[in-house]
């Protein structure tokens, strides 16, 4: 099985670095969040691209 490659510029444009609104999130995942903008948690791909 062939591992997938991509590039944080079309992780970025796909819009995966989004989470959930700030009233829904989880305390265990607090580690790989980037910050918050609009309500909405940013999620840290530096810590999440090598986990995919």
């Amino acid at each position: 099985m062939a591992v997938p490659s991509f590039t944080m510029r079309q992780l970025l444009e796909a819009g995966v670095h989004f989470g959930h609104q700030t009233s829904r999130w989880n305390p265990k995942m607090n580690s790989y969040r980037f910050g918050v903008r609009s309500g909405v948690h940013i999620i840290d791909l530096l810590q999440t691209v090598p986990l995919l």
